[in-house]
């Protein structure tokens, strides 16, 4: 696995880990994930759509395929 996928899964455990120590019940978090992949989705339509977004070129933290 590359040092950014690694990171990536570490990121997402621990995420899921403190929503969980919180009470986050599964549903909740099922919530917030997708409320999370449509804040992505929009920023990308942004993104393709030059509407002001930053490019990817302009954000060298964003990974590509992360």
């Amino acid at each position: 696995m590359s040092t950014d996928k690694q990171g990536t899964k570490l990121l997402a455990r621990t995420f899921f880990n403190q929503l969980r120590a919180s009470g986050y019940t599964p549903m909740q978090i099922i919530g917030v994930a997708t409320e999370l992949l449509d804040l992505v989705t929009e920023d990308i339509k942004g993104v393709d759509k030059n509407v002001g977004q930053p490019t990817q070129e302009a954000r060298p933290d964003f990974r590509q395929g992360a």
